[in-house]
């Protein structure tokens, strides 16, 4: 079965004046605030593409992780992800760097950072963002 996602942008004004709002059209989860000065110097109330791409990217690499994780006869208890994506003004997103703590009963570490490895080059945002690099730091509770 093949799964579409949709979201949407509505977008008024010029880039640097301008804002829009992102609405996640298929789960119907809510609307968000995008402008170009939450993207080129943050916020804590506007959201960006790469935050919306860190969000892909922590759920696929958790995803992907339990998983493997469990292929492997070893599910884990719980796995916490964070992705930082990296947006320089000027040439675009530079990189994303996960960073995973787990707690997973019976792995000893060198099995566990294999199969972080694994789960990263596998996951389906981090094949999407083959483009920039992407970092791993993976922790064995």
């Amino acid at each position: 079965m093949t799964v579409t996602s949709e979201a949407t942008t509505a977008w008024k004004g010029g880039l640097f004046d301008g804002s829009g709002e992102t609405t996640f059209v298929s789960s119907g989860l809510g609307t968000f605030p995008v402008n170009w000065k939450a993207r080129s110097e943050g916020s804590t109330s506007v959201t960006t593409p790469e935050e919306l791409i860190a969000a892909a990217h922590a759920s696929c690499f958790s995803m992907a992780f339990s998983l493997a994780l469990a292929e492997n006869g070893t599910p884990p208890e719980s796995i916490d992800t964070t992705a930082s994506v990296t947006f320089k003004p000027g040439t675009g997103i530079t990189g994303s760097h996960l960073n995973v703590n787990a707690v997973v009963p019976g792995l000893d570490p060198e099995e566990f950072e294999r199969l972080a490895q694994g789960a990263k080059a596998g996951c389906p945002v981090s094949q999407a963002l083959a483009g920039v690099e992407i970092t791993l730091e993976a922790t064995l509770a």
